[in-house]
């Protein structure tokens, strides 16, 4: 690790399996919610950017979907962002979750992110919250024979147990540069998106296996009225009508129930009151028709 005291910035992305904790890991770095999360794998859809501001440096995490074995168009699209931005960024974090084995798909991302040269290797043991000590020793002996990473740090997203050691990790890696973004930004993001995104995130909360890598949301209209709230229009796009029924529900159960949920997190975020009204919509088999998924934003 280098002793330099110069002030740095750059970018670091963290990659692995589905579901292993990279975007709580990241949320709980930048300190406030940047990226949705979800028990539901293939959650992330983006590369959302999330900003950490420290006296050092500044730390700019590219969150990025799970590698996985694409099955349709959109999973490929989301494969090949994944490449995109390992060839673009200053550190490569692979994470590995305490809780689990490393397994044949660890081994296999390790292999890949090894051919990207110009990145420094981390490896992060996620989730340690949930195992004993001899278990997140078990773990990091096995992570390091993954890779040639420079530091392997162990954390826990949920209990803020070793984050400074990883963002301080991190930021000996970046590069020496000035701050890349203004110190009031923590995202890159349009309010539209993340509106989006907690719309999505509420949804997958109720659903089914299957149904989560149909839905997709857009945003018709977003406006002042009268009563001083802020309407919101928004679609929630499924592949079939037998998933538009699922996540209506029985009297229309199931869809109050997303707008509430995500009703909260939003105005969480906006800090007003909204009125959020959501319909369910059907576009057949969007993920496989590059047209469908250019219109759906993604």
């Amino acid at each position: 690790m280098s002793d330099a005291t110069e002030f740095r910035a750059g970018f670091v992305t963290f990659v692995g399996r589905p579901n292993v904790g990279k975007s709580t890991l990241m949320n709980a770095l930048v300190g406030e919610k940047v990226a949705i999360t979800s028990s539901k794998p293939q959650t992330t859809r983006h590369a959302i950017r999330g900003i950490v501001h420290r006296p050092d440096g500044q730390v700019v995490i590219v969150d990025t979907p799970g590698v996985h074995r694409p099955r349709t168009l959109l999973g490929q699209r989301l494969n090949d962002l994944v490449t995109h931005t390992l060839s673009e960024v200053d550190i490569i974090a692979l994470c590995i979750p305490a809780t689990e084995k490393v397994g044949p798909g660890d081994r296999y991302i390790a292999q890949a992110i090894s051919s990207y040269p110009r990145a420094v290797l981390l490896g992060v043991v996620t989730k340690t919250d949930g195992v004993n000590p001899t278990t997140i020793a078990e773990r990091l002996m096995e992570v390091n024979e993954l890779a040639d990473f420079r530091a392997i740090i162990p954390v826990s997203a949920l209990g803020g147990d070793q984050l400074d050691v990883l963002l301080k990790e991190i930021v000996s890696y970046l590069p020496v540069s000035p701050a890349l973004y203004e110190p009031e930004h923590t995202t890159e993001q349009s309010d539209e998106i993340r509106i989006q995104e907690l719309i999505r995130e509420a949804t997958l909360e109720g659903v089914s296996e299957e149904l989560p890598h149909s839905i997709a949301v857009t945003i018709d209209e977003m406006a002042e009225r009268e009563d001083g709230l802020l309407h919101i229009f928004a679609n929630l796009w499924v592949e079939r009508d037998s998933q538009k029924g699922i996540i209506i529900g029985k009297g229309g159960h199931k869809l109050k129930e997303i707008g509430q949920l995500a009703r909260a997190e939003i105005e969480k975020l906006l800090g007003r009151r909204v009125y959020l009204a959501l319909v369910v919509k059907v576009s057949k088999e969007w993920q496989r028709d590059s047209k469908k998924i250019d219109r759906l934003g993604l």
